[in-house]
């Protein structure tokens, strides 16, 4: 990551998380028992810490929908040279696990036009309820990315956007593909591994059991879930 960008970033305040999380509480969503949910990531160059880090705490959104018909996940990346991938839908944090520890990250630039793109098309093959994405920056067209995330949107598939760092360019593209696909946006500090975790379970309580078993969750686990559960019931 270059001396610029690491200067741009800044520890993601409560308010900001009380913020995505209000955003997503929101979203009219009410899926059936069970889910799937897209989780897709940056694997640039600059990403290898968080996604080390991310494979660590993924088996949290496994742990948090079995009780409601469990969840399916999905993992896209992009890399390198134009390089995209796309795993099976994974029902058990190992299998995801044993995926996302066979990809190293490659420097490259950004490719979330395709997996806006790809998450589409999975949709119409069966519904997907969340899509997951994080990242750092973004070296696409703006326009062309908000287009995607309109069609999103009209098909119901919300986009939930973490954002590492405070690249002002990217936080207002990524602010706008939430927005106008139906879900939310939060930036996030590498440093705070527990609020990346409880936002990652949020988000797959969310599309396993929809609103109402979002605000369980939120009563149940207090924190950042207690604040969501607090703001919708201000809604």
């Amino acid at each position: 990551m270059s001396r610029e960008r690491k200067d741009l970033q800044k520890t993601a305040t409560s308010s900001e998380v009380d913020a995505f999380l209000r955003q997503m509480a929101s979203t009219p969503r009410r899926p059936a028992a069970g889910g799937r949910l897209i989780f897709a990531m940056d694997a640039t160059a600059s990403r290898e810490p968080t996604w080390d880090r991310a494979s660590q705490i993924q088996a949290a959104m496994f742990d948090e929908t079995t009780s409601l018909g469990g969840l399916s996940v999905q993992l896209c990346f992009y890399r390198g040279f134009l390089e995209f991938g796309a795993s099976p839908w994974c029902a058990e944090a190992d299998a995801l696990r044993k995926r996302m520890t066979q990809v190293h990250c490659v420097t490259g630039l950004t490719q979330i036009g395709r997996v806006l793109q790809h998450a589409l098309a999975e949709h119409e093959r069966g519904r997907v309820n969340a899509l997951i994405f994080v990242g750092d920056c973004l070296e696409e067209n703006p326009d062309e990315l908000a287009g995607l995330a309109g069609k999103l949107g009209l098909t119901g598939l919300p986009v939930f956007v973490f954002h590492e760092g405070r690249d002002p360019a990217a936080e207002r593209s990524f602010r706008q593909l939430a927005r106008l696909s139906g879900g939310a946006y939060a930036p996030f500090d590498a440093s705070s591994p527990q609020t990346l975790r409880d936002l990652l379970s949020a988000v797959a309580v969310f599309a396993a059991g929809g609103r109402q078993a979002l605000e369980q969750f939120g009563r149940q686990r207090g924190g950042v879930a207690l604040r969501l559960i607090h703001q919708i019931t201000r809604s």
